[in-house]
């Protein structure tokens, strides 16, 4: 199924560096991108598109391991003034200590209404393993930074457009890149991996169709995009403007079907998104639940559990294995839970937060969870003991970071 995968891979990147050597417009989707936008408005009306091409298998790139983080911690700050990187050493005893601050190349941003969250986004930051490469979101100034890594150490390699206005969430799979900007109704933009870099796909960007003029705007742009487990469906939430769950399919050269499934979900919120063992979408709503869902074939969705935290807007969800720890802004907690086989979600109480609770990730080894809380761009640290119990060990305060989005841990 994959025996192709290395030489599309080859050509997805050689065709995006001639369509950005040539200066074709169509490498940010200012051509066909959006002519997408009235079939979009048909598809949320009808909720299924039977011109949708059928899902291919995603591009799988050549893998190069190149020297990752370790027991590192990265946080952005979304620094209005310059957006930065901080860079945290981990102790074996999940202590932080700071040990650099890079700056992006580009600027943060603040949407209207918001106060601890300026994003108002899950997957600010997102590191790549297979490349050994950080992306962060600059959204003051619309374009992306591309940063490699080796243990603590970060390098600056590109500054690129991010195709749209706001970009605020950034999903990675397979040597694909895809970048969600947040105003002017969203739009998500594609890249494909070669060299340390990222190429704009010809054709890959996509619209959203969502309304421009809904207020408050913190809670009306769309909240993350991400990748299915297997690569193969682009997932988006639209939180207050629609409380959709769109699906696109990927097809095996990182386009996009020429519009999402569009999933309703009155009164949910839905925000932050990830997935459980057995591949089910476990997502936060801000209405204040815990919701799983089976992800279909044809891109529908099927509910099949929702828990309620008792908390104030539940909107972003953090995991490890079958635990989740979702974060509560409004009550400045974290609401653990377990997964079962189905999707059942067991509650385990909820853990108080430094003010503002926010994104959060957790290390690679399962051992802590560290939790930005934008009211004073604080990071509390946890250790996440048997049945997921937490014990708080203390606390950095991230210069300049009041407001901010963006955390890593490895």
């Amino acid at each position: 199924m994959r025996a192709m995968t290395r030489l599309s891979t080859a050509a997805i990147a050689v065709a995006a560096l001639l369509s950005a050597t040539a200066g074709s417009a169509s490498a940010f989707g200012a051509g066909p991108g959006h002519g997408l936008r009235s079939d979009h408005h048909r598809l949320r009306a009808g909720r299924h598109d039977p011109g949708f091409p059928p899902a291919r298998p995603p591009v799988t790139p050549p893998v190069i391991h190149l020297p990752g983080p370790q027991h590192a911690v990265f946080v952005q700050t979304d620094n209005t003034a310059g957006n930065q990187v901080v860079v945290y050493d981990r102790a074996g005893n999940g202590a932080l200590t700071q040990v650099a601050i890079y700056d992006t190349g580009g600027l943060g941003g603040v949407l209207t209404g918001s106060e601890v969250d300026h994003l108002a986004s899950q997957g600010s930051l997102a590191y790549d393993p297979a490349n050994g490469l950080l992306y962060a979101v600059n959204a003051g100034s619309n374009t992306i930074s591309v940063f490699a890594v080796s243990g603590e150490t970060l390098t600056l390699r590109q500054v690129i457009s991010s195709g749209g206005s706001f970009p605020v969430s950034v999903a990675v799979s397979h040597g694909l890149v895809y970048v969600l900007n947040a105003e002017e109704g969203g739009v998500v933009q594609g890249y494909t991996v070669a060299f340390g870099h990222l190429f704009a796909i010809p054709g890959s960007s996509r619209p959203l169709g969502l309304n421009p003029a809904a207020t408050p705007q913190f809670t009306n742009t769309p909240g993350q995009v991400a990748f299915s487990p297997d690569g193969s469906k682009l997932i988006v939430t639209t939180k207050e403007n629609g409380s959709d769950i769109d699906v696109f399919h990927v097809g095996a050269f990182g386009q996009l079907s020429p519009a999402p499934v569009v999933n309703s979900e009155p009164g949910t919120v839905p925000f932050g998104v990830t997935f459980d063992p057995q591949g089910d979408l476990v997502v936060a709503d801000s209405a204040g639940f815990l919701a799983s869902f089976a992800l279909n074939p044809d891109g529908t969705v099927s509910q099949l559990d929702s828990v309620a935290t008792a908390q104030a807007a539940t909107c972003w969800v953090a995991s490890d294995g079958s635990l989740f720890f979702a974060s509560n802004a409004g009550s400045a907690s974290l609401s653990g839970f377990q997964s079962r086989i189905g999707g059942a979600l067991t509650s385990l109480g909820n853990t108080e937060t430094d003010a503002g609770t926010v994104d959060a990730s957790v290390s690679g080894d399962g051992r802590f969870i560290y939790v930005q809380t934008g009211k004073a761009g604080i990071v509390d640290e946890f250790a996440i003991g048997a049945g997921g119990a937490l014990v708080k060990l203390g606390a950095v305060t991230v210069p300049g970071a009041v407001g901010g989005e963006g955390i890593v841990a490895q």
